[in-house]
């Protein structure tokens, strides 16, 4: 959430950010609406206190007066009292009103954008900062990673469909022991060489801590929600790891010692993918249910930036333990997410499609979420409390690294050699073949 008092006082910057992210005419009329809003609850609550004043000086003069015989001094002060406590009331009922609609724009707006955030009108604007490792060639055609999967025979996505329809997926065998391996190399990766501290969270949350990431109330078609409520409140399942996690120290002080906080976890991931229709509705790339190991970390102000540059190279050494080819790109303003202020993109290389597919996106929120959350730190030099900045990033998604191994490491007899760095977690199994 952007702080009110930015946009009063630097509306500017406000309107330059938007400008730069080509954010809808909507979204510019919020903004202005918003200067408004706060000029008159300013307004109106300066008036607030003139009346309390007004009241506050007269009610103890009242008493004197009828004491001292002054019986009409008295009437006129108890008319101007009261003149006075139903103006208050009038205003403090505006208040009241400019404030709710206030705090509704203001959760719709989008994160002032770095400086450094190169500009763009889309991700085709995104600048490549460097690619690693290099593109596999084949003395065949290479095929998709569904077909290499289905002729494995460890996919089927015939018999997903008719468990849930379109977007979920089937594994078996070698396949479903190749992503239980991943799973637990991310965790070791980045919590005994990383030094992040791994949590297991809930995978269905509340309203208010979907609000608090940025969620809520911008993006809910994207979103499950369930039918019955959690903790009184609506529920919802997650969509990544950092809602339940970026939320754990919501409405919290922390020690500036205990910063940076570096966190992953493990979970399953839910998403509508509306607006998504006829795209990428094969294979494992785009699904309503996926594992992913998501990264996290609350830091200093002054120290975000730097985490950014660290979390993003966490997550690109996952690709380069697996030999994977893959780019890094910057996202420009129009891509870098609506509570992004900076962010990469890390994307994978997949034969089958002669491309580069996002396989990690890592991003510095500053305060945006902080603020939501009130998650603060005790600032000992100047003893007052700051707004933590949080970072998130994918290290990684399983179902689209699970397609690049597949679709990079394809053999000509239709086997798939395991990456070295897995093995050990295979029980040392260098090669994928029917019925392994």
């Amino acid at each position: 959430m952007l702080d009110p008092n930015l946009l009063a006082s630097s509306p500017d910057l406000v309107r330059e950010s938007l400008r730069r992210r080509h954010a809808p005419p909507d979204t510019f009329a919020a903004a202005e609406r918003l200067v408004e809003l706060i000029a008159l609850r300013r307004s109106f609550s300066t008036e607030v206190d003139r009346c309390r004043a007004v009241r506050n000086e007269l009610s103890p003069k009242i008493g004197a007066a009828m004491k001292a015989g002054k019986k009409e001094e008295a009437e006129l002060m108890k008319a101007e009292v009261k003149v006075a406590s139903d103006r208050n009331a009038e205003l403090e009922k505006e208040l009241r009103r400019l404030e709710e609609e206030e705090s509704a724009l203001i959760l719709g707006l989008p994160n002032i954008v770095a400086q450094d955030t190169p500009d763009g009108r889309s991700d085709k604007d995104n600048p490549v900062i460097r690619q690693v490792g290099e593109v596999p060639t084949f003395s065949f055609t290479p095929r998709s990673h569904d077909e290499v999967a289905i002729a494995l025979g460890m996919y089927d996505p015939d018999r997903a469909s008719k468990l849930s329809g379109s977007r979920f997926v089937v594994t078996s065998g070698g396949l479903a022991r190749m992503e239980r391996a991943l799973i637990q190399f991310f965790l070791d990766l980045h919590v005994d060489e990383h030094g992040y501290r791994e949590w297991i969270v809930p995978y269905m949350v509340t309203r208010t801590t979907l609000t608090g990431t940025g969620q809520l109330p911008k993006f809910e078609e994207d979103l499950f929600k369930l039918a019955g409520p959690l903790a009184n409140e609506d529920a919802y399942l997650i969509p990544t790891a950092e809602v339940p996690v970026t939320n754990l120290h919501r409405d919290e002080i922390l020690d500036e010692s205990q910063l940076p906080l570096k966190y992953c976890a493990f979970t399953p991931c839910f998403r509508s993918e509306a607006g998504s229709w006829g795209r990428d509705t094969r294979g494992m790339i785009r699904l309503h249910q996926f594992h992913k190991v998501e990264l996290v970390i609350l830091c200093k102000p002054e120290e975000s930036m730097a985490q950014l540059e660290q979390l993003t190279a966490h997550a690109e050494t996952c690709l380069q333990r697996l030999e994977l080819p893959y780019q890094t790109v910057a996202r420009c303003a129009a891509d870098v997410g609506n509570g992004g202020a900076k962010g990469y993109d890390l994307e994978v290389w997949l034969p089958a499609q002669n491309t580069y597919r996002e396989i990690s996106s890592c991003s510095n929120f500053t305060d945006f979420q902080a603020r939501r959350l009130k998650t603060r730190y005790k600032k000992t030099a100047e003893k007052k409390n700051v707004l933590v900045h949080t970072l998130n990033g994918s290290g990684l998604a399983l179902g689209r690294t699970i397609a690049a191994i597949l679709e990079n490491n394809q053999q000509a007899d239709g086997s798939v050699k395991v990456p070295e760095a897995l093995r050990p977690y295979m029980r040392g199994l260098d090669f994928l073949r029917p019925g392994s």
